[in-house]
């Protein structure tokens, strides 16, 4: 086969597949639709494909080295591919593949072989593809992807040199001849690029690049000048790639997300679904407001008040409706010292309590002796909880105390909970002088 013959064949069909790759796409874009949805799962695409290929196997690689032999010949090498895509820009993809890789030197050194031809038996690997780019970027479906390729492999491989042929005699012990092996096989690794072009929805065609790393050095059955070089070669090839699954599934290979994404946003169904959120929305701030509303500024919105129309800075209570009158009278004990109130659910001293605990303060650093400080609660919640919430409100004077310089063995606390009110528990201006503490010297 004539080398550029081959180039040219190649670059012509380059040129034809991007020619129906652009009719595609203008049929796409007028007629074509998918129900794929961004967050929808794998499960919503079509994600196995099948692949056939043909090409060139070349002794030499694009990215340079030495080699053996300094003059290539063109073979003809062909494969199979399957291809599992795990996302858009990502797959596991199988190869196997045959052939013949050949070449010779211009000026062989003396004693050195002057050509070579390897059959390839099989060489099979498994790759990962992934596809970097595209120029087709903003449409829902790409249809020309790059991707890059790399992963590892078996070979099995018989060279023949000036005229000596290793197949079927190939050693596996070198004692022993009856050992002899079909093919010599070693491991590879392959790495590639390559460029593939949508035709349709099921057919893609694809330009790739392979170069393939064996890990040793009989591929040509040659040690150029007795050392041991790792050999390697490449393939060129075209190929048909297939889509299998229902048709009624868009092909993940082909889904580019951000533009997908785009396209959902320009849905109509999508944004009539905007605009009727946005219309609940404002019911319910609206019903908010309604709910807000205080028309009498007693704190209690028109929804729930029992007795609107009060008074501005009538005192009021839960419903709305203003609270009894009451004659404040200070509760003292028999120190002098008021009552300490505290407020509901609640062991934090009210600033207002400062001063009487100052004077208290003083009077036990200046003249000794101690205090009995005992705590006490209205009849909301468990009889337990209050309690311990009368407790607390003791400690919280005797921890005032303290602070304030009275020695600790001064103040004697203890809670009585509920026990003991000084008002009913049936009214909250009763409720209110219930949460207290009392002090009383002794």
């Amino acid at each position: 086969m004539n080398y550029s013959t081959l180039k040219k064949s190649l670059a012509v069909s380059f040129v034809a597949l991007m020619g129906v790759t652009s009719l595609a796409n203008a049929q796409e874009a007028t007629g074509s639709s998918s129900s794929a949805k961004v967050f929808g799962g794998r499960g919503q695409y079509r994600s196995w494909s099948f692949g056939i290929n043909g090409g060139v196997l070349s002794p030499f690689v694009a990215i340079g080295g030495t080699n053996d032999f300094n003059k290539m010949d063109v073979n003809l090498g062909y494969g199979i591919s399957l291809r599992k895509q795990l996302g858009h820009a990502f797959g596991i993809e199988g190869n196997i593949f045959r052939g013949k890789v050949s070449g010779s030197s211009k000026n062989p050194v003396a004693g050195s072989p002057k050509e070579f031809e390897t059959e390839i038996g099989y060489a099979a690997d498994i790759r990962g593809v992934v596809n970097v780019a595209t120029v087709d970027f903003l449409r829902r479906e790409n249809s020309v992807n790059f991707f890059l390729t790399a992963g590892y492999g078996l070979i099995a491989y018989a060279p023949k040199v000036d005229g000596v042929d290793w197949k079927d005699n190939a050693i596996g012990d070198v004692n022993d001849r009856h050992d002899a092996k079909t093919y010599v096989k070693e491991a590879y690794i392959p790495v590639g690029a390559g460029v593939k072009f949508k035709v349709s929805e099921r057919v893609s065609f694809n330009l790739g690049y392979t170069m393939h790393f064996i890990d040793g050095d009989n591929f040509d059955a040659t040690y150029k000048n007795g050392a041991s070089n790792k050999d390697k070669f490449s393939y060129g090839y075209a190929g048909l790639e297939f889509s299998l699954g229902s048709k009624s599934k868009p092909n993940l290979d082909w889904v580019n997300p951000l533009a997908l994404m785009y396209d959902e946003l320009k849905d109509p169904s999508l944004r009539q679904e905007v605009e009727a959120l946005k219309a609940r929305v404002a019911n319910v701030e609206q019903a908010v407001e309604g709910l807000k509303k205080d028309s009498d500024g007693d704190g209690v919105s028109d929804q729930f008040d029992k007795c609107p129309g009060t008074p501005a800075g009538t005192a009021v209570d839960g419903s709305g409706c203003p609270l009894p009158k009451v004659t404040e009278t200070p509760v003292s004990n028999v120190t002098g010292f008021e009552t300490i109130q505290f407020e509901f659910n609640s062991s934090v001293l009210k600033t207002e309590a400062y001063p009487t605990l100052d004077k208290l303060s003083s009077v036990l650093r200046e003249n000794g002796g101690k205090v009995a400080v005992n705590g006490y609660a209205s009849s909301e919640g468990t009889a337990a909880y209050n309690l311990k919430l009368s407790k607390d409100r003791a400690n919280s004077v005797k921890t005032y105390l303290v602070n304030s310089g009275v020695n600790a063995s001064q103040v004697v606390t203890k809670g009585f909970g509920e026990a003991n009110p000084i008002a009913s528990n049936d009214t909250e201006e009763g409720r209110i002088q219930n949460r207290r503490v009392e002090t009383a010297r002794n």
